[in-house]
């Protein structure tokens, strides 16, 4: 094959619960996963031949944002793609092709989407054949959201939140996502968890599962859903970014069903209890100041598969 195309989802927090912050630098979390609608495309293709001097793993970046988005060997694609040839133990070459939807910067995963896009994609390409628990390992060790856009669906991931253990979850629940202007940095907003905590004179918590929230996935309740969304970095996020304040406030007063910014931010994510209402609220919020864009999506879907 001298191409292969694979699609990849965003990921909303539906829970993310931080805990102390560890020797090696990261934090204990409780991080529930959900996989919803909105997708990146990555393609990789064998070099065209020619150039002798050319970067044996290249890669451009098409669609939203793209400016935002590094076309060197800090793409997560790229070292994602590396890291598979390291395991594989051969040299092998291919031009990637990002095609973002997923928000840059904005909690969503869409780096280690792009990540775990590469890494189905190369595998198929070289004709590896190395098993999904192989192509987890290597996800594992490129970043901490990598594995779930493996994986998809619903799930809980512990430790730094690469230990993944599928949910069960009943039906199809509708999203509403306000894309702000510009991102936040990951690191920045962890940091700022921590100050917060320091300086209110609290200690971090051994974070742990919400029963209620795995009751309303199982029963596939969007209204118990709605009520137990939480985000420990949600106050961190809207002390860097305090315009997201106001953002959820719409949301919620137009009958949201829950209101969280996603992950590290600055997406904001609305749970409503139809696609029809998903589509309504959206229309209500899309004008809200320091919001870009406004999309709708569903969830849970698959993870990174290859496009037929």
């Amino acid at each position: 094959m001298s191409a292969i195309s694979v699609r990849v989802p965003a990921k909303v927090n539906l829970q993310l619960a931080v805990g102390p912050l560890r020797d090696d630098g990261y934090h204990d979390l409780v991080n529930v996963f959900h996989a919803v609608s909105l997708f990146d495309e990555v393609t990789a293709a064998e070099p065209l031949d020619g150039d002798p001097s050319a970067a044996p793993l290249g890669v451009r970046v098409e669609g939203d944002l793209t400016g935002e988005v590094p076309v060197s060997d800090d793409n997560l694609a790229v070292r994602a793609a590396r890291a598979l040839a390291d395991r594989a133990g051969r040299s092998y070459r291919a031009d990637l092709l990002i095609r973002k939807s997923i928000p840059v910067a904005g909690g969503m995963a869409g780096g280690s989407a792009d990540a775990a896009a590469a890494l189905v994609a190369c595998n198929e390409l070289w004709g590896l054949g190395l098993p999904v628990e192989d192509l987890m390992e290597i996800a594992a060790d490129i970043g901490s959201d990598v594995p779930f856009a493996l994986l998809g669906g619903t799930a809980v991931g512990t430790g730094r939140g690469e230990r993944l253990a599928p949910l069960e979850t009943a039906g199809v629940f509708h999203w509403v996502f306000a894309l702000a202007d510009g991102g936040l940095s990951t690191p920045r907003v962890y940091g700022e968890c921590d100050r917060l905590r320091e300086e209110a004179g609290v200690a971090a918590p051994t974070p742990a599962v919400s029963e209620a929230l795995l009751a309303a996935l199982r029963e596939g309740d969007a209204k118990s859903l709605g009520q137990a969304l939480s985000n420990d970095l949600q106050p961190a996020a809207l002390a860097l970014r305090p315009s997201l304040a106001g953002t959820l406030a719409l949301g919620r007063e137009h009958g949201a069903l829950g209101a969280i910014v996603s992950g590290s931010g600055p997406t904001c994510a609305f749970l409503a209890e139809s696609a029809e209402r998903a589509h309504e609220l959206a229309a209500l919020i899309k004008d809200v100041d320091g919001c870009r864009a406004v999309v709708t999506a569903h969830g849970p879907v698959p993870g990174a598969t290859v496009a037929g």
